[in-house]
C-alpha cells in the first residue's frame, strides 16, 4: 500500500514540475531599457503595455515608448521607455507646466515651440541638461529709449533696473551729469525711458573795452562859449573770467568768477573857454547888436550839421564838430570873411569864420547847429553879419 501511495505521489510531482518547467519555457524573454536600468525580462504579458503594467511603470502619453502599448510581445523584443520630466517655463512671473522627453534646454525649447528669443535672458544655457521638476525663468527683452546728451536711440534689454541697464551698456556717467530716473528706479516694458543730461563747466574768457572820462576845464586863454580838446580819451581794456555751465552743449549759467584789468582808460580833456570879449554895443530903435566891426554885412543865411551828407564832421580849419556840439562856427566865402575872423551873427550871436562850402559863395553864410531838428528850424533868413576882427 505504502508503495503505492509513493508511486503516485511522485507521478503527481513529475507533472507538476513538468508543467512548470513547459510554463517557463514559455515564456518570452524581452529587454526592456529604461531610465534607470537595463534588464532581461521573461514574460508571460501578451502586449507591450500588459508587460509595463506587470512592471508597476505607469506609462503616461507624454512619455517615449519605442513600441505601442497594443503591440504583440515578441521573444527577443528590445524596448526602449523614457518617462518624461516635468519642466516649468516663467516668462516674466507666468507659469507654464511642461513635459518632456528632450535631454538639453535647447532640444527642449525646439520641441515645445517655447516663445524665446535670442534677446531674452535664460536662467539656463542651451547646453544644460534636462532635470525634473526644472524651472526655466525667462525675463522677454523690451525696447528702452536712451536720451544720451539730447541724442537719443532704442536699445533691447532685459535689465531689471537703471543701473542694470547702464552697466550692461557700459555707460559712465560723470560727478556733474544728470540722470532723471534713480539708478534704482525699475525697467520694464511699461517704464522703458533713460535720459541722461550731461553736464560739464567751462572758462570762458572775454576781453571787454572800458569807455573813458570826459574832464572839462576851464580856461581863460579861449574866448568863453568855445571849448578845444586838449587829451582824447583812450578806452581801457578789461578781461572776464566766467565759470559757464553747459547741459547736453547748451549753456544755462554764466558765473563771472575773476576780473582782471589789461590797461587803463585815459581820460579826454576838454578846455571850457571863459574868456570875455568886449564889445562896444550901442542901444538903437531895434534889438540888432552894434559892436565894433570892421565890416557889417548883410547876407544869406542857412543852417548844417556834423552829421550832414558828405560832412566829416571836422571844418576846413580842423575844428572837429562831432567832439565839440557847443562850438559856434560858420561857414563863409574867405573871400569876403577871412576864415578864422571872429563874427557875430544875427539871431545866432558870436562865432569863429571856420569852415567853407561849396554852396557857400559871396554873401552866403552857413551856420553850425548841432542837431538837425534845430538846422530844420532855423531854415533860410537874410541875417546881418558883423566881421569883429
Amino acid at each position: 500500500m505504502k508503495k503505492i501511495i509513493l508511486s503516485v505521489v511522485s507521478f503527481v510531482v513529475f507533472f507538476a514540475l513538468l508543467g512548470s518547467f513547459t510554463y517557463e519555457a514559455t515564456k518570452a524573454e524581452v529587454k526592456v531599457n529604461t531610465d534607470k536600468e537595463t534588464k532581461t525580462v521573461r514574460t508571460h504579458a501578451s502586449t507591450v503595455g500588459e508587460l509595463f503594467s506587470s512592471l508597476d511603470i505607469d506609462v503616461k502619453p507624454q512619455d517615449k515608448l519605442s513600441h505601442s502599448t497594443e503591440e504583440q510581445i515578441e521573444s527577443g523584443m528590445k524596448i526602449n521607455y523614457q518617462s518624461a520630466k516635468s519642466v516649468t517655463v516663467t516668462i516674466d512671473d507666468k507659469e507654464h507646466l511642461y513635459y518632456t522627453v528632450q535631454d538639453t534646454v535647447e532640444d527642449f525649447i525646439k520641441a515645445k515651440n517655447v516663445n524665446i528669443d535670442s534677446r531674452d535672458q535664460v536662467s539656463y544655457s542651451k547646453k544644460d541638461s534636462i532635470e525634473e521638476g526644472m524651472n526655466i525663468e525667462v525675463r522677454k527683452a523690451f525696447e528702452v529709449t536712451l536720451n544720451d546728451g539730447g541724442k537719443e536711440k532704442k536699445v533691447w534689454t532685459t535689465a531689471e533696473t537703471v543701473d542694470q541697464f547702464l552697466q550692461e551698456e557700459d555707460i559712465k556717467l560723470d560727478k556733474l551729469d544728470k540722470l532723471k530716473q534713480d539708478k534704482t528706479a525699475s525697467l520694464s516694458k511699461e517704464q522703458s525711458q533713460v535720459k541722461i543730461t550731461r553736464v560739464e563747466k567751462v572758462t570762458d574768457v572775454i576781453e571787454e573795452s572800458v569807455d573813458y572820462g570826459v574832464v572839462k576845464r576851464n580856461d581863460n586863454s579861449i574866448p568863453k562859449g568855445e571849448e578845444k580838446v586838449v587829451q582824447n580819451g583812450k578806452k581801457g581794456k578789461v578781461v572776464k573770467h566766467y565759470e559757464v555751465t553747459l547741459e547736453n552743449g547748451e549753456e544755462v549759467n554764466r558765473e563771472l568768477v575773476k576780473k582782471e584789468k589789461a590797461s587803463d582808460s585815459k581820460d579826454k580833456i576838454v578846455a571850457v573857454g571863459t574868456k570875455e570879449i568886449q564889445q562896444n554895443v550901442s542901444r538903437s530903435n531895434n534889438t540888432s547888436t552894434n559892436a565894433s566891426a570892421q565890416k557889417t554885412l548883410y547876407m544869406e543865411a542857412t543852417a548844417y550839421t556834423a552829421y550832414c551828407t558828405g560832412c566829416s564832421g571836422v571844418t576846413t580849419t580842423g575844428i572837429n564838430l562831432r567832439a565839440n556840439p557847443n562850438q559856434k562856427v560858420v561857414a563863409v566865402d574867405p573871400n569876403v570873411i577871412p576864415l578864422g575872423s571872429r563874427v557875430w551873427v544875427e539871431g545866432y550871436g558870436y562865432a569863429v569864420a571856420g569852415d567853407t562850402g561849396s554852396a557857400i559863395k559871396g554873401n552866403r553864410i552857413d551856420v553850425f547847429l548841432s542837431s538837425k531838428s534845430q538846422a530844420y528850424s532855423f531854415g533860410r533868413k537874410r541875417v546881418q553879419v558883423k566881421v569883429l576882427d
